[in-house]
């Protein structure tokens, strides 16, 4: 008789207030099949398989597994760590199958973003070279939305519901005060390469008045003479101006104008900081201004997600184990848009070999002709994401989390130096 395999699952890259959603997808859905074992969950990503630090997620109870659903941050730990080439560097890849071997591994889920997806193809190709029986799936999960052929990312929806609110009600801040105190506000969110997060503080405003005045993307080259006319012009005509900045604004030269010199672990240029940046050039043309880096606090919002961006970070989850149990590997569930108004949506499937490392930008037809502004289009597109208010228990006036016992399972091999 077959014995029933064991599922792997991790999370990668940047955490979300949504990815735990995904988390629990994959394990309630494992816990209702009778063809998979159990989940353990790798501490710290890629790196619970690598140092054999697994988890064991049937010690935890159906409700702390439910409660993961308002749970932001990773649950399991993430992180940055990008497996070598599998034809110049093997040792990485034997000690990944002498692991899954170990534990009766035969189903591997990864959730993450680009370079997570190149983590799961590298392995789903090592598999069919070793011809050892495991199934591979990525899970797509990034706030940056820069993932290709899904309609977006799970996690996206969240931390632009999180901008635009936080646009909409500094907004009203700094128009109050603006008389006598604060001309210019700047709020930094994420974006490297793509300006997916920053577009989306155009849904605060309804009137060509309202905030956001000036929206800095990646795709449009930054040229200090036009910023600094257009905060003028804005402050001229409404009194005062607020920015929003993707921290990968750029000179036409590809220069990022907050570039550190420093790169993280998947070869990227660390950011530090573009809104100071900025504020320095306004400070130079004596207006008072303040600003704000969103920093974490866009991605671990839970109290503020979507619930579209709930609903399909969970289903993407689902979605992952019924491939695998239909013998599909390496490829990734995603979402499809099937209508804007009133928004529908379904899954489908991509394969690995065409995600991997790419990325989506914005697409012009977003982009207002003077680069400042998002088009109705790009606003088509982002307002349901944001849709939907993510139900939350509190507890003594705070979100009642997972509490996880996170309880490892027992080590069977001897432990290797990477």
């Amino acid at each position: 008789m077959t014995k029933i395999k064991n599922a792997f699952y991790a999370q990668s890259g940047g955490v979300t207030a949504v990815i735990n959603a995904t988390a629990c997808g994959v394990i309630e859905t494992v816990n209702k099949t009778k063809k998979i074992n159990k989940v353990l969950a790798g501490q710290n990503g890629i790196l619970g398989a690598l140092n054999e630090d697994l988890i064991d997620t049937s010690k935890e109870s159906k409700v702390n597994i439910s409660k993961l659903k308002q749970t932001p941050g990773g649950a399991f730990g993430s992180c940055r760590f990008k497996l070598k080439d599998p034809i110049k560097q093997k040792k990485e890849y034997r000690r990944l199958f002498e692991v899954f071997n170990a534990h009766d591994i035969g189903f591997f889920f990864y959730n993450g973003g680009g370079d997570s997806q190149d983590t799961t193809y590298k392995i789903s190709e090592m598999a069919k070279m070793l011809n050892f029986p495991l199934k591979c799936i990525g899970i797509p999960k990034t706030v940056d939305n820069d993932l290709p052929f899904t309609d977006c990312s799970p996690g996206f929806g969240s931390v632009a519901k999180y901008v635009a609110t936080s646009t909409l009600e500094a907004g009203l801040d700094v128009k109050s005060m603006a008389e006598t105190s604060t001309k210019v506000f700047i709020l930094e969110v994420m974006g490297r390469h793509a300006g997916w997060i920053a577009a989306a503080s155009c849904l605060a405003s309804n009137k060509k008045e309202d905030p956001p005045h000036i929206i800095l993307l990646p795709e449009i080259p930054f040229e200090k003479r036009k910023f600094i006319n257009k905060v003028k012009s804005t402050i001229k005509n409404n009194g005062y101006c607020v920015i929003v900045a993707s921290e990968g604004t750029r000179t036409k030269d590809g220069k990022f104008l907050a570039d550190s010199g420093l790169t993280d672990a998947f070869g990227h240029k660390q950011l530090g900081g573009v809104a100071p940046v900025l504020a320095e050039m306004i400070s130079k043309i004596g207006l008072k201004n303040h600003w704000a880096v969103a920093d974490y606090l866009q991605r671990s919002a839970r109290h503020l997600a979507s619930k579209t961006d709930l609903t399909q970070a969970y289903e993407v989850g689902v979605q992952a184990v019924k491939l695998a149990l239909k013998g599909e590997t390496g490829v990734m569930p995603i979402i499809k848009r099937l209508k804007d108004s009133p928004y529908k949506w379904t899954t489908s499937m991509v394969s690995l070999k065409d995600v991997a490392n790419i990325e989506k930008t914005m697409p012009k037809k977003f982009i207002t002709k003077d680069g400042f502004k998002i088009t109705q289009a790009g606003r088509k597109y982002l307002s349901p994401l944001i849709r939907g208010e993510a139900d939350t228990v509190y507890v003594n006036g705070l979100p009642d989390i997972a509490l996880l016992k996170n309880i490892k399972v027992k080590k069977k091999l001897n432990k290797v130096t990477f």
